[in-house]
């Protein structure tokens, strides 16, 4: 039996009303105090975000896209990389990552992922080292903690940094510590649709490097170390003060939202049996996911997203051509060949899931799939 209501594939006005009246109050606070920008909601949201993380700094900033960027400038600035040289990173990942790279005048080097785990292999990022690469961007793709002790193991003697990409991954674990204090520094996003979701844009930045942090909070701030001292050519990356308001309501929820994400996750890895359908690798006693997404692969992508639109169900593609093959990326790259990126790009398909999904929705997802 098909709901009467369609099954969003993302409800964020169900997600967020879960947070009133505590949320408007919040805000209104922000608007009454006068503080707008760089004032006590994002100190804050700073401390509390180190200590669910885990690290010694947080450094609040408009996005997460901006926040990678501020990692790669702040170790150009401190002379750990130089421009022109490579950085490591999953040929399947959103093109933000990309971007961020090629923004600092640093060249990405694509690595073909593993299926089903999508996630790639110390082995496959050892045959791209060369004497020009000098860090990794490990990102944790739809929640899933992309850390290993082979990659960690192999960037150290090689001397690479390890940067995370934690943009949907925020509460993820490898053993007991989080994502965001696995490597030398982190990129967070909050845009609405994560795990924790702002009201608009907004990121931050962890590490346990106080060089690191200092330099980052100059550069969102035009560059600015002291009254009127500007010491670097920064730019302006602050977070906007209600939209710290909105993440400390939200942050002490964060755990408990992300259970419910494991459950329907793991409902939907003991119960879908469509032979046409690659489910991914569940977690592990190692790796703690938090399921931003749930991605299946399918050869009859588009088959199957008609079939459950017509079931009431919405789904989405994340992302339907791979970053490599964009015009923006496309010049200065030579990715050579990535056959498993272009098959992931080709066959995946995001099915619902969010803390306020109902089980009766995921039966009938689940039962919509296997009558397929």
């Amino acid at each position: 039996m098909i709901p009467t209501k369609r099954i969003k594939f993302q409800d964020l006005q169900a997600v967020n009303g879960r947070f009133e009246p505590q949320l408007s109050q919040r805000i209104l606070e922000v608007v009454h105090s006068g503080q707008y920008v760089v004032g006590e909601q994002i100190r804050q949201f700073e401390n509390e975000f180190s200590a669910f993380i885990g690290t010694s700094h947080t450094i609040g900033l408009s996005n997460g896209t901006n926040a990678l960027e501020l990692i790669l400038r702040a170790y150009l600035e401190m002379g750990r990389i130089q421009k022109n040289d490579e950085i490591l990173l999953p040929a399947n990942t959103f093109i933000a990552t990309f971007l961020a790279i090629v923004n600092q005048g640093l060249v990405p080097v694509p690595i073909d992922p593993e299926i089903p785990s999508f996630l790639p292999t110390a082995g496959a990022l050892e045959k791209k080292i060369t004497s020009k690469t000098k860090a990794m961007v490990m990102v944790h793709l739809y929640g899933r903690t992309a850390y290993s002790k082979g990659i960690a193991s192999l960037l150290e003697s090689q001397g690479m940094l390890l940067i995370e990409d934690n943009a949907q991954a925020v509460g993820s674990r490898f053993e007991r510590r989080k994502t965001g204090n696995l490597g030398h520094a982190a990129a967070h996003s909050f845009f609405p649709t994560k795990n924790l979701g702002a009201l608009g844009d907004a990121g931050a930045v962890t590490t346990n490097d106080p060089e690191l942090a200092s330099i980052i909070r100059a550069l969102r701030h035009y560059g600015r170390t002291g009254k009127h001292c500007y010491t670097y050519a920064g730019t302006n990356y602050r977070m906007a003060e209600i939209q710290a308001a909105a993440l400390r309501v939200k942050l002490p929820y964060l755990d408990q939202d992300n259970i419910r994400r494991m459950a329907l996750a793991n409902n939907y890895l003991s119960n879908i049996s469509h032979p046409d359908i690659l489910l991914p690798t569940p977690e592990n006693q190692d790796f703690h996911h938090t399921w931003h997404l749930f991605t299946v692969l399918t050869k009859k992508r588009k088959l199957l997203a008609s079939y459950l639109d017509q079931q009431g169900i919405e789904t989405a593609v994340h992302y339907a051509t791979p970053p490599h093959r964009q015009l923006a990326l496309r010049k200065g790259m030579s990715p050579g060949a990535l056959p498993v990126t272009e098959k992931i790009h080709r066959e995946t398909l995001s099915l619902p899931l969010y803390p306020t999904l109902s089980d009766d929705n995921i039966r009938h997802i689940i039962t919509s799939i296997n009558n397929w």
